[in-house]
């Protein structure tokens, strides 16, 4: 699991989670060893510490 360090950025990578745009502009994040998808964000921010698919 990434740490937070408080000062607007994470120490290291968010493991078996990735995050994808979708096509209204939201982010999700999708857990990679199930497909499931996760949690849905609002906005042009992806979340932090989570690698993008391509």
């Amino acid at each position: 699991m990434a740490k937070n360090t408080g000062e607007g950025y994470r120490r290291g990578e968010v493991r078996n989670r990735s995050q994808f745009q979708t096509p209204s502009g939201d982010w999700a994040k999708r857990n990679t060893e199930t497909g499931e998808i996760m949690d849905q964000k609002q906005g042009g921010d992806p979340f932090k510490g989570v690698r993008k698919e391509k």
